[in-house]
């Protein structure tokens, strides 16, 4: 439970939050097979006990279709977020940051969760 180790141990300062939206937010549609978007448990938990006001939301997603669908769905369920990103390749997504000299602070961390299993790990803990 290492993931869950390094999300204890941030500091207090604003932070910004990526988030992919497929398999992590909403439950992942391979193949179009689901129509209607539905929202993985835990999640707004998960926000209400981890993000601040202060912190900034990013949404990525590989989806090319369906924005304003997707911008309504996440409106209606009130999941906040500052930008959306659309149509990002599927691959891997690679973050960079850098450590900062006078604290050495990390300031880059990485959380995979499995896919349309969500956030419930952290949030019963």
């Amino acid at each position: 439970m290492q993931d869950f180790k390094q999300l204890k141990e941030l500091s207090d300062l604003p932070k910004t939050w990526i988030f992919d939206l497929d398999g992590t937010i909403l439950h992942h549609n391979s193949n179009n097979l689901i129509y209607e978007d539905v929202l993985i448990p835990g999640f707004k938990e998960f926000c209400k006990k981890n993000i601040s006001k202060n912190d900034y939301i990013l949404l990525v997603t590989a989806r090319k279709k369906g924005r304003l669908k997707t911008i309504l769905f996440l409106w209606k369920n009130k999941i906040r977020y500052n930008k959306i990103v659309f149509g990002l390749p599927f691959g891997e997504r690679i973050l960079f940051n850098d450590i900062k000299p006078t604290t050495g602070l990390k300031t880059a961390y990485a959380i995979n969760v499995e896919r349309n299993l969500g956030f419930t790990r952290f949030v019963t803990n």
